[in-house]
């Protein structure tokens, strides 16, 4: 169900959620990383005092947020959920996302938990713990972006904001059942913000509503606040992509997303199958080596001559393959990429939007995986499967979760870049109807 807008004064509200972080039979100690209570109530108090003159900043004044552990912040270490950057260098200059948000009067409470140097969807951390899922603690959160889920899910804060390479706002906003953004790559800076992928990496917010997602992508990416217009579903034009991106569904995965497509077509939305057959040369364009492997192993190069043990061994493993990709392999793949995202472009432009599931499958057991790299690999790939394709075709795309009981599900809606304000809109009215 859709949370309530914010009520009450930012000072209230930031204390329930510093009450829910500090709960000993929560989540708190494994979802933040870092917690900034004397500012966080010095800007809650700011922006009580603005509303009472009637000079508040907008819709983001007095907001609750938190924010992933890779964006810097001014004189601590960006740690990005490893121990190997626990002794680094301060940042000296703020990310200008966050940066942004703070000048619209956001209330930053802190830094959330991740998967170390962002490179899985699953969401385990060796080094900080893992944050339980909120809908069954024994299950992951998503990754990579799981402190920010969790925080949003179990009331830590009202916003949250990740990093999405190939899902990491969407995956756990699937799995803890919220709202995920991952917008048009260009829109937010990612500056100052630890990089996985120079060539995917795209900063986006989670939250209960897609308002507040709205509100929050507007801020970052340096826009005017403005509202969200509402559409109509009747006529809406939805590809559904059979396929590649509908097999091995979990059982309550196909169940919600064919009960959220019935619930569509009686709103009048018009469905067409689709088969995407630039899902083939995409695979084939990166079956030496993923771009976020290749990168990262550029990225972490130095440590892994002289520290790769103290690398999570599964992140580890990941960027070792980077290492062995010819530089004539990854020329090839950023070639061909650029020639598939002119295609998929093109190929959208008859629809609205596809619609389709967020992941194949719902949140499996962190005891599972955790010490299972077979099982840790096959859950990670059918996580990252469906919300990596929007990275890849440089797509804006949005989870929203959707009305079942057990595990969250989510369904997601992808559209062509540069689209990002249409499908918010969109969002906004798939989200109302399937909560109706």
């Amino acid at each position: 169900m859709t949370k309530p807008a914010a009520t009450g004064s930012s000072r209230d509200r930031l204390e329930a959620c510093l009450a829910r972080i500090a709960d000993p039979a929560g989540e708190g100690h494994r979802a933040m990383i870092r917690l900034y209570t004397e500012g966080a109530r010095a800007a809650a108090d700011a922006a009580d005092a603005r509303a009472r003159l009637g000079l508040g900043l907008g819709p983001l004044d007095g907001r609750i947020i938190s924010i992933k552990d890779l964006f810097d912040i001014p004189g601590e270490a960006t740690t990005a959920g490893s121990k190997l950057l626990r002794d680094a260098a301060p940042a000296t200059v703020e990310a200008p996302a966050i940066a942004r948000l703070r000048a619209a009067g956001a209330v930053i409470i802190g830094k959330t938990n991740m998967t170390e140097f962002a490179f899985s969807g699953v969401g385990i951390n060796p080094h900080y713990g893992t944050p339980g899922n909120p809908a069954d603690r024994s299950r992951i959160p998503g990754g990579s972006s799981s402190g920010g889920a969790v925080s949003v899910a179990d009331g830590m804060a009202e916003i949250t904001i990740g990093s999405d390479t190939g899902g990491s706002t969407r995956i756990p906003a699937a799995l803890c059942g919220i709202v995920g953004l991952k917008p048009s790559q260009y829109r937010v800076p990612t500056t100052g913000a630890f990089p996985l992928s120079f060539s995917l990496d795209s900063i986006g917010p989670m939250a209960s509503t897609v308002t507040d997602c709205a509100i929050a992508d507007a801020v970052m990416a340096g826009e005017m606040l403005a509202p969200l217009p509402a559409v109509s579903l009747n006529g809406l034009r939805l590809g559904v992509p059979r396929g590649l991106l509908l097999d091995n569904l979990d059982a309550a995965v196909a169940r919600g997303f064919d009960a959220a497509l019935a619930v569509l077509g009686k709103s009048g939305v018009s469905l067409s199958d689709q088969p995407l057959d630039l899902l083939a040369p995409m695979l084939e364009a990166t079956g030496k080596g993923p771009f976020a492997a290749i990168e990262a192993a550029h990225i972490h190069r130095d440590w892994f001559e002289s520290r790769a043990a103290d690398f999570d061994p599964l992140v580890r493993g990941r960027i070792e393959r980077g290492r062995t990709i010819p530089a004539m392999d990854y020329v090839f793949a950023q070639r061909r990429r650029a020639e598939l995202i002119r295609a998929m472009d093109a190929r959208l432009t008859d629809l609205d939007a596809l619609v389709l599931p967020t992941t194949a499958i719902t949140a499996p057991k962190i005891a599972d995986l955790a010490n299972d790299e077979t099982a840790f690999t096959t859950a990670n790939l059918l996580l990252l499967r469906n919300p990596s394709m929007a990275n890849f075709f440089d797509l804006c795309a949005i989870s929203l979760p959707l009305p079942v009981s057990g595990l969250p599900v989510g369904i997601m809606l992808v559209t062509r870049n540069g689209h990002d304000h249409r499908l918010l809109r969109m969002a906004a009215a798939v989200q109302t109807a399937l909560c109706a």
